[in-house]
């Protein structure tokens, strides 16, 4: 079986949903567009298994099954090298895609263990914890990557973002301004200053 890398894998889907933005954008009008009722389920490898999506939605219990081998694969791979933070970081990403946070959290800081000024790692574990409503939490991880890094933009737009989410709007304003003050060129200030009209 072909060992995809997870870069690989999602570089491939964006070149693919790109390829059908801009197919169905200049798609011309006169032509006859594709039953969006369509009541039944495709049968396909993606479908399979989801009878019905409102009561099976995306989750780890419907994983394929060539990702599964996968998964168990490079956790071998990791269980017999638990130095090699490169496939400890596949195998947690993996984890992470399939649902399974709370597994990806103990690989994510296995490598923490080994090099804890990863700042990619501190920033995939403050995504999890972001998405799990643990604002508290995701916004120490962020920090810990401006200690790391001061001058990292997109932490300082992402600490904004967090205090935003957890309703702290005026830390959120000073975070921003204080983004928007120091890197004015940068792409996360120019997001900063959206954001802050929307606060």
């Amino acid at each position: 079986m072909m060992n995809i890398k997870p870069l690989y894998l999602y570089g491939g889907i964006a070149v693919v949903a790109i390829a059908f933005l801009i197919f169905f954008t200049t798609k011309e009008d006169n032509e006859i567009p594709v039953n969006i009722n369509q009541k039944e389920m495709p049968e396909d490898d993606i479908h399979k298994g989801l009878e019905n999506p409102v009561q099976n939605p995306p989750g780890k219990e419907n994983v394929s099954g060539e990702i599964k081998h996968q998964m168990e694969k490079l956790k071998e791979e990791v269980e017999a090298n638990p130095g090699d933070t490169l496939k400890v970081r596949e195998y947690a990403d993996l984890l992470a895609a399939a649902h399974r946070s709370e597994e990806a959290v103990i690989y994510y800081y296995t490598i923490l263990n080994i090099n804890p000024r990863r700042t990619d790692i501190l920033n995939k574990l403050a995504f999890i914890y972001f998405t799990k409503n643990d604002f508290g939490k995701a916004s120490d991880l962020i920090s810990k990557i401006l200690l790391y890094e001061p001058d990292n933009t997109e932490a300082m737009y992402n600490l904004g973002a967090i205090a935003a989410t957890s309703g702290n709007k005026t830390e959120a304003k000073e975070k921003w301004e204080e983004l928007i003050k120091k890197y004015p060129n940068s792409d996360e200030s120019k997001l900063a200053e959206n954001s802050l009209k929307k606060l």
